[in-house]
């Protein structure tokens, strides 16, 4: 006699169970063994002693029973050591033991709709909800041991799609049953009213779960309120007795009629539906009620279905159906969710789905409602590859088997993995799925290697599933792959988010056709790398934009073996060439930065770079050149690479705006310190008349540039040597000017323009003055816009003692003491009221202005100065360039509210990052946001905008804008 514990029975009352049921002498050790075999030996003995205490169980009987009939044994042992719940059935209808004994077939779909009809006719109303629990049950019971048995003896294994199968027939027997003691408790002896049930869902394709939800959709001759009577009181009867039953797929979902009839169906469906409703009637099919009815029903929505990816909004409705999916799950228990983890069970049936809306449209072969079927379709039409049909099939398979055997541990609905580190949780389902040891692993750690290898072949051809077949159809003729036409080709990258499949097609024969390792890499690269191509806002100017770079860097080879090794670097790439036009040319011509795509030790490497050695780098390459041309080049391409690696940062959402724009003004300061350098050493002379200084005006001295910003800026001089004004000023000036021209030479990165209209006098006024000039002007003639402007005035390059006494002389005139007077402050409230009427660009929408629009930029900083002008020279916390950092004193000082100055930090925080994503997205300046398109979902994306959704960014940045603008007006007085 083995021991309890060679039997897999660890509950230390295991042997005294034995002694009880009579099961511990050698009679037993065949019995014995078996029960050793169940997924939960010791669960399966604590349920047969329950059972043998069962009067009606019969123990004797069923002993006798165990011991003579080896596929009883088998059935049993494996039904009470996997579920829990059939255990207590069993224990609380202990007569149904005798159900799995014998040549047990399952009941064809015609014989349950009978035995579960006669069972409502044998039974009174208030008798029939038991009575039809305990059928259900039973049969549930009956297919469960079928499907269990071989895990205990040498019984036939049950196909996945047959359990799935008669789980459905088994379902619309149910449905059946329900909707007869509906029509008897509703309508009495009163005819009852035409009503059809369209199964959905699982249901629909017939592979459904041991326990799920049933999705149902009521059609009925007439929609009235007996028909909707009758349809609630069958979602009654059916949720008390077998399953709960679910209509929030009908038309208007929950808070839509329950009860339509089918011309009210197909009104809707013309007029209101979503793409996910036609998606849903891929697997819709008549359960129960009146035939004739539901079969014109799929007859009138069936046309609509494969019309749906002709519809505007297919493409964008789909990629919002994906992220959906993709966020419903939280991350700490993604790894453990079979149904919508990466490289679930929804990653299969949404790809399948996707696929047989794009091509069913011509192709009646994938009108199929269960998955399996679909792949097996597609296989077969030359949509995928049939390998990969193969393999696809067999891990859906095996995830819905796992998900088969957790449902039934206890009869629950769930998708969820035990906690991976539960070892003792795992081996059960190990057991329960009938998982054996390999040379390598026990059963526990073969089910953790099957996991990690099915969730990563799913995941891998999810996105090879939808590209592969579009790469054959692009190959060589000579090759004779079996791909799509070109017609479907066409087709399927239209549904994937291409607007010019033609033209995509085309890049990607171009890319794939090279000879040699290029090719074969790039075959091996694009079907990942147009997936994730496929979520961002272009993916066309993308897949066009990695076409010119993988041409660009044909010679360099660790560019495409960096995209293979680095998946995070690949994806990245993609993301920021499918949604901006601004980088994609910076990389280009500084390549080098993509290798800073990927993560190092401690973060992302584009991170790597410290904020203030980029500065002194770019001033140090320059000086290495004595010619100014050369050392601009240089530092032109020092500019190029960190231009690249903050834009880049910044679409992957790794800088906060604010980190944005100082990087960018360090930037161009030292780019302009380096020209100044440059053109005063090319102009040395042992008698240089004058010390120069460049004074950063607007943006550019509050730290705030973006992408698309001018540096404003004013020179001032000072005579040297005994020098006089007059030479001062004149070499002073030519070197501006050069420094200018230098600057401004056209070029294919990004503008370096200066403006210099923010001087005194304006463009009328001389480009360079000396110190004491300034002086004078300011003292004497100052316009209130000139003080006003001098707010923002700072040192940034040339001479710094020249620089310091300068800001000197401007903490004067800007922060006055006694402050500005009344005159100084109505003037300047009369130019704001001016600009506000006569400064917006004809034709634009001054809600959707970020630079000049209600609430936009101007509004806020005008804001700001006016009040640093009424109050600076009384709190010195004012005295700041930076109008976030402004803002703060203007808070802790308590001019205005929290809550307003809080309006006004969002307001501006978003029109900067709105601003700045304009620019990346076009590729030039601009500061009119779009309208909602494409170009709007860019921009949300680049502003980085929670799913890039770029109707709810345009109403975020208009509900703050206009918010802001309330203050201001408060601010200004109008």
């Amino acid at each position: 006699m083995p021991s309890a514990g060679r039997l897999g029975l660890v509950d230390p009352r295991a042997s005294a169970y034995l002694a009880q049921l009579g099961w511990d002498t050698d009679a037993h050790v065949e019995l014995l063994w078996s029960l050793s075999r169940a997924p939960d030996a010791d669960a399966a003995l604590h349920a047969l002693v329950r059972l043998a205490e069962a009067p009606e169980a019969g123990w004797n009987e069923l002993d006798v029973a165990l011991r003579t009939d080896r596929s009883l044994r088998g059935r049993l042992f494996a039904v009470l050591g996997s579920s829990l719940a059939l255990g207590d059935h069993l224990v609380a209808h202990p007569r149904s033991w005798r159900l799995l004994g014998g040549n047990v077939r399952l009941p064809s779909a015609d014989e349950l709709h009978r035995t579960f009809l006669d069972c409502v006719v044998e039974n009174p109303s208030a008798a029939a909800i038991p009575a039809l629990r305990m059928l259900y049950r039973d049969h549930l019971l009956v297919l469960a041991a079928l499907d269990l048995a071989p895990i205990v003896e040498d019984e036939p294994v049950l196909p996945f799609t047959a359990v799935g199968a008669h789980l459905a027939d088994l379902a619309d027997a149910a449905l059946a049953a329900a909707l007869a003691v509906a029509e008897k408790t509703v309508c009495g002896t009163d005819p009852p009213p035409r009503l059809a049930v369209i199964a959905m869902g699982k249901c629909g394709a017939r592979e459904l779960n041991y326990v799920s939800d049933v999705d149902v959709i009521f059609v009925a001759e007439r929609a009235d309120a007996v028909s909707t009577r009758v349809a609630r009181e069958m979602m009654r009867v059916a949720s008390e007795a077998f399953f709960e039953v679910d209509a929030g797929l009908r038309p208007e979902g929950r808070h839509g009629e329950l009860v339509r009839t089918v011309e009210s169906h197909v009104a809707y469906y013309q007029r209101w539906a979503k793409t996910w409703e036609f998606q849903a009637l891929l697997k819709a099919r008549p359960a129960t009620g009146d035939r004739e009815l539901g079969e014109r029903y799929m007859a009138a929505v069936g046309p609509m279905i494969w019309r749906a990816s002709e519809r505007e909004d297919f493409v964008p409705e789909v990629q919002a159906m994906r992220r959906r999916v993709e966020q419903m799950v939280p991350a700490a228990v993604r790894s453990r969710e079979i149904k919508l983890g990466s490289g679930g069970l929804r990653d299969v049936e949404f790809a399948v789905q996707l696929l047989q809306l794009v091509h069913g449209r011509t192709d009646e072969s994938l009108h199929v409602a269960s998955t399996v079927d679909a792949l097996a379709a597609l296989g077969a039409g030359g949509y995928i590859a049939r390998d990969d049909a193969a393999n696809l099939t067999a891990s859906y398979e095996f995830l819905r088997l796992l998900e088969h055997r957790l449902q039934l541990q206890r009869l629950k609905r769930t998708h969820m993995l035990p906690p991976l580190d539960d070892d003792e949780a795992l081996r059960w389902l190990a057991r329960a799925a009938r998982i054996r040891p390999d040379a390598r692993h026990d059963a526990l750690g073969v089910l953790r290697e099957e996991l990690r290898r099915h969730n990563v072949r799913v995941s891998r051809l999810h996105a090879k599933l939808f590209y592969q077949p579009l790469l054959e159809s692009v190959s060589p003729a000579g090759l004779h792959l079996r791909g799509m036409t070109p017609d479907a080709a066409e087709r399927q990258l239209a549904a994937l988010g291409y607007e010019g499949p033609q033209s995509a097609l085309s890049h990607l024969a171009a890319l794939t056709n090279q000879s040699g390792r290029r090719g074969r890499v790039q075959s091996v690269l694009l079907p990942r790398l147009l997936d994730w191509l496929s979520t961002t806002p272009d993916p066309d100017g993308g897949l066009l934009a990695y076409r010119r770079l993988s041409e660009a860097m044909a010679g360099q080879h660790w560019y495409l073996s960096t995209l293979r090794d680095e998946p995070a670097v690949a994806k990245r790439l993609m993301h920021v060439l499918g949604t901006s036009k601004y980088v994609p040319e910076l990389l280009m011509r500084a390549p080098e930065v993509i290798q800073q795509y990927g993560d190092g030790p401690s973060g992302p490497k584009l991170l790597e770079v410290e904020p203030g050695a980029v500065g002194p780098a770019l001033i140090a390459s320059a000086s290495r050149h004595s010619d100014p041309v050369r050392a601009i080049a240089a530092g032109r391409s020092l500019r190029r690479r960190e231009l690249a690696r903050i834009a880049s940062a910044d679409l992957l959402g790794m800088l906060e705006v604010t980190d944005v724009c100082r990087a960018l003004t360090s930037v161009w300061i030292a780019v302009l310190q380096a020209a100044l350098d440059a053109v005063i050493r090319a102009n040395d002379h042992p008698t240089a008349p004058a010390s120069l200084a460049v004074i950063g005006m607007g943006r550019l001295g509050g730290g705030e540039l973006g992408y698309g910003s001018d540096a404003d800026v004013m020179f001032v001089c000072e005579p040297v040597g005994g020098a006089d004004d007059a030479a001062a000023v004149r070499w002073s000036a030519s070197i501006a000017e050069q420094v200018r021209a230098l600057l401004g030479t056209p070029s294919v990165d990004p503008p370096l323009d200066l403006d210099t209209d923010l001087r005194p006098e304006g463009r009328n006024g001389p480009l360079v003055r000396t110190l004491a000039s300034y002086t004078a002007y300011y003292e004497q003639w100052a316009q209130p816009w000139e003080l006003q402007a001098l707010l923002r005035a700072r040192a940034v390059a040339g001479d710094p003692d020249l620089g310091r006494r300068f800001m000197l002389m401007a903490d004067k005139i800007r922060y006055p003491a006694g402050g500005v007077s009344a005159e100084t402050v109505r003037e300047i409230r009369r130019i704001k009221a001016r600009v506000d009427a006569e400064r917006l660009p004809r034709g634009a929408d001054p809600n959707r202005h970020t630079k000049l629009g209600r609430g936009g930029l101007a509004d806020i900083e005008w804001t700001v100065q006016l009040l640093q002008l009424q109050h600076a020279h009384d709190i010195p916390a004012l005295h700041n360039t930076s109008t976030l950092e402004t803002l703060d004193a203007i808070a802790a000082a308590r001019l205005l509210g929290e809550s307003d100055v809080e309006l006004l930090r969002q307001a501006w925080l978003t029109a900067t990052r709105a601003r700045n994503a304009l620019v990346l997205v076009r590729g030039k300046p601009t500061d009119q946001l779009p309208g909602p398109g494409r170009q709007l979902n860019a921009v949300a994306t680049a502003a980085g905008w929670r799913n890039g959704n770029g109707n709810e960014f345009l109403d975020h940045y208009l509900r703050i804008t206009r918010r802001a603008k309330s203050v201001v007006r408060k601010v200004f007085g109008s």
